[in-house]
This record gives structure tokens, C-alpha cells and sequence, in this order.
């Protein structure tokens, strides 16, 4: 990635606390949450760190304050003994805890409704350090706190956000509440758009090929990438002008094969392309699993286009479930063109699907031949019109990657049969 952008001068610093955090146990996705939600702000984060539950909350916001304009810190907020980041903070600014009234209300509706018992432990999260902002947590009961940046003690302080740890409370609440502050605090010049491209089964280098020595060229403007499995996505961001003229330039030389620039996974596209259309689909899998159906499962409004999914993964099963004879399996083997498109073409039959997928393969270690080695996988489509259609791919990798790049194509081969339609 080149920058050539001009980001506010604001040093940007991130505490995510939690034992849990540092052991492995939880994935700590809120840095890249908050670097994503603060960046068309024209911010960006500085420093990082991650620390456990109870006491080095408060050396680590003593470090933080002197070194940092704006001051993030995830979690610690809670009823038990070792959630101090509210204590902590009222500590070292020297401003008491008075209890908020409507909080604890809040908080007392929440527990009557869930049918829970009220501590006075729970009401420690009604406990608000003078001159607070309070951020409303609508999925939580631990309030969010915002404390303006001020002279303290001869320093100054940063713009403190205190913020929940669970990502269904933070999400939200960074959304609805943090953000509107940090427009009041970071000059406007410093806003940017960004975009990103998303493009499936192209490389990293054939992208970087096609439009990068173009996108570099333009001033203002940043350019990056971030490769996946099955899928690159081209990241631009600067002025209105800039971005524009970038995305006529990523979109005239990738067309079609740009699923989304609205952040949507290759799957969502699929499931809203059919419902769109009303049309639905199904699946027959073999080598991956049910992977297939996974996918297309976990996108909302899914049962809107999604019927059913067979998952014949040994070749009797094939048989009885499918209908595919066994003489066609060992003729030509399980893994093999024909079998792929029999096996589409009975399930899409069997549930009266607009489209079927299937998908048969190698993934190995072991099982290859010279004929058809390990990483081998035929994937099929069949249509409401046009004949059945059948690729073949050889995917060197672990399984699960190879189950990932396999439905990868399918459900891009289904994508562009939508949009060619």
C-alpha cells in the first residue's frame, strides 16, 4: 500500500482488556472494528495493546494519557470484582463516582424482565465519574462513558471513550454514539471516503497487474490490497475526485468480476441475486462436506432462496440419495465430470430448485492418482435453460481451504449465470 493522504495529526490509542483476550481463548476483533470505524474519519490507530482483567488497567491508562489524543478502551466495565476500568479512570482524573439514577432504573427494568437477581455489584455499572457522557448500551447493561480531553494535573488528558467488550454491545455502540463525537473532535479536512472491490477467484498479482501502476500514479490517493482465499479485494481511499476516478479504472478493467463494493461475502450476493428474482437453489456435496450449504445458511433471508442440500459424501450414497448409478462411479469415478453433473442435475430435480450446485473431489492427503491427484474437484451447475455446467479444479492446499476455494467457485459460477440471466 502507498499513502499519499493527509490524516489528522491526533495519536489514536486502543486498550482492549480481558484475560481472556491474551489467552487465546476470545479473538480479539475490536482493533480492527475501531481502526475500520475511525479511519474515513481521516484517524488512525497508533498503538495497541492488549491486557488482562484487575489492576494494570490502571498503569496502562496512566501510560496511555500522556501519549495519546484520543484514548479507546474495550471492556473492564462489568459487575465482577476484577471489571475496574470505570474505578480506574475516576482514580487517576480525580473525579468521584456518583451513581446515575436512570442507569441503575435502566438496569433494574433489565434484570426484572430476564427474571435476574439485583447486587448491589450489578449497580456498580451505574456508577458514572463526574462529568461522563454517558453512551447508551441498548444491548447491554454496561453503559458506555465518554470524558472530554482536559488539563489534568499540570497534562493533558486524552478524549476518553470507555467502551463494553462484547462486540453485540461495542458494535452499535461506536456506531450510534462514538462516532457522531469524533466528528466534533477531528477537523473535517481530514474526512476521507474509502471503498473496497471485491473480486473472486483472481489473484492478488493479476489485480495488482491489471490496475495498480494506474491507481499509483494518482495523487491523493491510497492504495492497498488484501488477498483471501477465492477472493482479493482492492482497497482505495482519499477525496471524493480521487476515489471516483479510481473505481471507473477498478471497474473498467474487472466488470463482472467484482461481486461487491458494499462489503457483502460472495454468498450474500448469491442468496439476494435469487431472491431478487425469486428464484432458489439447492446443493448436492461431496468432498465439501456441507460447507456449501454452511454458507449459504448463514446469510440472512437465506430460506427465501436456499431449498435443500445433499451431502452424499460416500458413493453409496450417491446412489441411493442421488440416483447416480453405480456403474457411472466406477466407470469414471466418484470424482469425475459426469458424476458432478448427475449429482446436480437429480438434486436440483429431487427439490425443484431454479439452480443446483455439486461438487466432487480430492481433498486429500491422501486418495490421488496420476489421473486425477490429489486437490482435484469438479464443480457443477445446472440451469432452468441452459445445458448443465461442470469446471475442473486442482486446489493444493489443507482441507478446509480447499473446502473454502471449492464453494468459492461454485458459488461464482452460480453468480455469473445470475447476472449473465
Amino acid at each position: 500500500a502507498r499513502s499519499a493522504l493527509s490524516f489528522s495529526r491526533m495519536r489514536v490509542f486502543v486498550i482492549n482488556t480481558g484475560t481472556e483476550l491474551l489467552l487465546g481463548d476470545v479473538i480479539n476483533t475490536h482493533l480492527a472494528f475501531i481502526a475500520r470505524a475511525i479511519f474515513p474519519l481521516g484517524l488512525r490507530v497508533d498503538r495497541q495493546v492488549a491486557i488482562p482483567d484487575g489492576a494494570s488497567i490502571h498503569q496502562s491508562l496512566a501510560e496511555a494519557f500522556g501519549a495519546s489524543d484520543i484514548l479507546f478502551v474495550t471492556g473492564g466495565l462489568g459487575p465482577t470484582t476484577d471489571d475496574v476500568t470505570r474505578e480506574a479512570t475516576a482514580e487517576l482524573l480525580a473525579r468521584p463516582l456518583r451513581r446515575d439514577a436512570a442507569i441503575a432504573g435502566v438496569i433494574t427494568a433489565h434484570l426484572e424482565r430476564n427474571r435476574f437477581a439485583m447486587t448491589d455489584r450489578i449497580l456498580r455499572q451505574a456508577d458514572v465519574p463526574e462529568g461522563a457522557v454517558v453512551l447508551p448500551n441498548e444491548n447491554g447493561t454496561a453503559p458506555g462513558l465518554y470524558l472530554q480531553a482536559a488539563d489534568q494535573r499540570g497534562r493533558k488528558t486524552p478524549h476518553l471513550f470507555l467502551l463494553p467488550g462484547p462486540p453485540r454491545e461495542l458494535h452499535p455502540m461506536f456506531t450510534e454514539s462514538v462516532v457522531p463525537i469524533l466528528r466534533g473532535i477531528v477537523p473535517s479536512e481530514h474526512a476521507t471516503e474509502s471503498r473496497i472491490f471485491s473480486i473472486a477467484c483472481v489473484g492478488e498479482s493479476v489485480v495488482e497487474a491489471a490496475v495498480g501502476e494506474e491507481l499509483l500514479a494518482m495523487p491523493e490517493l491510497e492504495l492497498g490490497y488484501c488477498a483471501h482465499a477465492g477472493a482479493v479485494d482492492v482497497r482505495i481511499l482519499g477525496s471524493a475526485e480521487s476515489v471516483n476516478q479510481a473505481e471507473r479504472i477498478i471497474t473498467e478493467a474487472f466488470g463482472k468480476a467484482i461481486y461487491t463494493s458494499a462489503g457483502e461475502t460472495l454468498e450474500a450476493v448469491v442468496i439476494r441475486l435469487l431472491s431478487e428474482r425469486n428464484q432458489t437453489v439447492a446443493t448436492a456435496e461431496s468432498c465439501t462436506g456441507g460447507y456449501l450449504a454452511h454458507r449459504l445458511t448463514n446469510v440472512a433471508g437465506a430460506s427465501a432462496a436456499f431449498l435443500a442440500a445433499e451431502i452424499t459424501y460416500a458413493n453409496d450414497a450417491k446412489t441411493r440419495e442421488l440416483g447416480v448409478s453405480e456403474q457411472c462411479i466406477q466407470e469414471n469415478g466418484a470424482v469425475s465430470e459426469i458424476v458432478a453433473r448427475a449429482m446436480a442435475e437429480s438434486v436440483r430435480l429431487k427439490t425443484g430448485a431454479s439452480y443446483a450446485l455439486a461438487t466432487t473431489g480430492l481433498a486429500g492427503p491422501g486418495g490421488g492418482s496420476d489421473a486425477k491427484p490429489v486437490g482435484t474437484v469438479f464443480v457443477a451447475l445446472a440451469s432452468p435453460s441452459d445445458p448443465t455446467k461442470v469446471q475442473q479444479f486442482r486446489f493444493l492446499s489443507d482441507r478446509q481451504t480447499f473446502k473454502h476455494l471449492t464453494t468459492q467457485r461454485a458459488l461464482e459460477m452460480l453468480r455469473q449465470q445470475l447476472i449473465a440471466s
